[in-house]
Formats: C-alpha cells, sequence, structure tokens
C-alpha cells in the first residue's frame, strides 16, 4: 500500500469569483454597533477562561505533526523500578523459572527486562503467564556465492556463552523505522569492522511475520515476535569467519546503576552460511 494515499480531487468554484459576485452590504450603524460588542465578548472570554486557547496550538503549518502516529507508547517506564517489577512477575510465574533468570547460563534478569520494558523495546500484557511482546528488525547480509552471514554465538558479560544460530537481529526501538532499524543494528553489531553506511536493503526482500514461543532469555515467560526481515547488501564484512564487539546497548537511565545489573553481550561471533541451512 503506497503511502501517503492519492489525493481525492474535488472540483471547487474559484472562491475569489465567487466572493466578488456577493452583493454587497450596505454598512448599517447598528450592524458595527453589533460586530464590537461580540469582539468584545470574545476577547473577554478568552481572558476569563485560559483552557479555551489551548487549542491554538493545534493549528500548524508543520504537516509532520498530523503525520507522526506513534506505534507504542513511551512516556515512561511502566514499572518504577526492577523490584517493582519482579514483585509484579512472581505470583504470576512458576518460582523455579523466575529464579533461573541471569543464574542458568544464557539467560537475562529482571534487569534486563525492566530496561527493555523503560526503552519501549518490549511491551508486556497481564495474562497468565504474562506475554511478553519485541519487535525485531532481521537482516539477512547476503555475500558471494549465495551464502548468508548468521550469528553462531554470543557471549555475555557474565562470561557465558549461548547459541545463536540466526542471521542479524536486533530489537527496534519505538517509532523507528524498518530501515532506521537496519542501519541502526548494523551499526551496533558489525560497527567494529565495518563502515556502517555501507548498507543497501535489496529491493522488494521485506517481510513480516509473527512467532511466539517460549523466552530462552526469560524461562516461563512467553514470547511474541514480531519479525520484519529484509535483505542487504553491507560492504566490508569479512569474508572468512569473524566475531564483532558489541557496542552498549543502553544507556543509564536517571543515574541509576540497572545498566551494570543487567546481563549485556559482549561479543558477537559470525560465520557464512548456505541460504538453503536457514530455509525452515
Amino acid at each position: 500500500m503506497s503511502w501517503p494515499p492519492q489525493s481525492i480531487n474535488k472540483s471547487l468554484p474559484d472562491a475569489k469569483s465567487v466572493f466578488f459576485n456577493l452583493p454587497k452590504p450596505t454598512p448599517c450603524l447598528p450592524h458595527v454597533f453589533l460586530t464590537a460588542i461580540s469582539l468584545l465578548f470574545f476577547i473577554s472570554s478568552t481572558k476569563r477562561n485560559p483552557s479555551f486557547v489551548k487549542f491554538l496550538p493545534f493549528v500548524s503549518s508543520d504537516r509532520r505533526r498530523f503525520l507522526k502516529i506513534p506505534s507504542m507508547s513511551h512516556s515512561g517506564p511502566p514499572f518504577a523500578n526492577p523490584q517493582a517489577l519482579s514483585d509484579w512477575l512472581k505470583p504470576r510465574l512458576p518460582s523455579d523459572s523466575l529464579a533461573s533468570w541471569g543464574v542458568k547460563p544464557g539467560t537475562k534478569n529482571v534487569h534486563n527486562l525492566w530496561l527493555e520494558l523503560s526503552e519501549g523495546e518490549t511491551t508486556i500484557v497481564d495474562s497468565s503467564p504474562p506475554l511478553r511482546t519485541v519487535n525485531v528488525v532481521t537482516v539477512r547480509v547476503m555475500g558471494k556465492d549465495d551464502l548468508i552471514l548468521v550469528e553462531s554465538r554470543q557471549q555475555l558479560s557474565d562470561g557465558s556463552f549461548r547459541d545463536r544460530f540466526r542471521p542479524l537481529s536486533e530489537k527496534m526501538k519505538p517509532n523507528e523505522t524498518v530501515e532506521e532499524a537496519v542501519a541502526r543494528a548494523v551499526k551496533e553489531e558489525l560497527g567494529s569492522v565495518i563502515d556502517p553506511g555501507s548498507v543497501r536493503i535489496v529491493p522488494g526482500s521485506y517481510i513480516k511475520k509473527l512467532e511466539e514461543r517460549n523466552s530462552a532469555s526469560y524461562p516461563g515467560l512467553p514470547v511474541r515476535y514480531v519479525l520484519h526481515s529484509v535483505d542487504a547488501w553491507v560492504e566490508g564484512v569479512p569474508e572468512e569467519d569473524f566475531c564483532t564487539d558489541e557496542q552498549e546497548e543502553y544507556q543509564d537511565l536517571n543515574g541509576t546503576m540497572e545498566l551494570e545489573k543487567a546481563v549485556s553481550v559482549r561479543k558477537h561471533f559470525w560465520k557464512w552460511v548456505s541460504s538453503d541451512s536457514l530455509r525452515s
């Protein structure tokens, strides 16, 4: 579907001709008096009722204000701190599942989930168990001989490793377009070895689909992934297996120490595989 939609043209009479063909009113003293009274009433009403003028900022010549419709609210974290989130999760998840977060190798902890919620990358629905929803951009980096770049595994900040075997993927930010998410994902995960500006999305390669499964990062918490997948050419990617360092995923929120308590990715390990091996 093209955007913006085609405008609907309507044939309208020329405003100038309509105006000048109207009969000219004859000035009349009572009319002038009534007009002055109306103006005085309008001015005095706006002074007595300040709420009236709150509508004025809505009238703007900037068309982008009317076209920008947020896909997700980002007014602030829904939980005051990770402890509040943990208290909310405890009666809704199996105790052994929540206790394994950040302890079982390859998992994240409640500080990670709180950061995701605070940044607007994740939403969570109050159900039994709660359902986490994430928009993810997946970039299938194309190589020679029909090869695709995949992340074979990650090294986390706690020293553990977790297997991946999937194309470059990144959680999307609120109001972020697919193109913006692709550029940011490539910069964050491959930026230490390539020029982030050398990314070209293959026309017509965009695919959107939904996946629901148990989360490997947060055991016991089901997740719905909204996957936005594209193929892309990225210049300067090494032709042999390689690894990259992860840039900081989050900034410290309000001077808190929650960022240091979260489990983060330190290294990405990459390899080229046949495109057929990813088709399942």
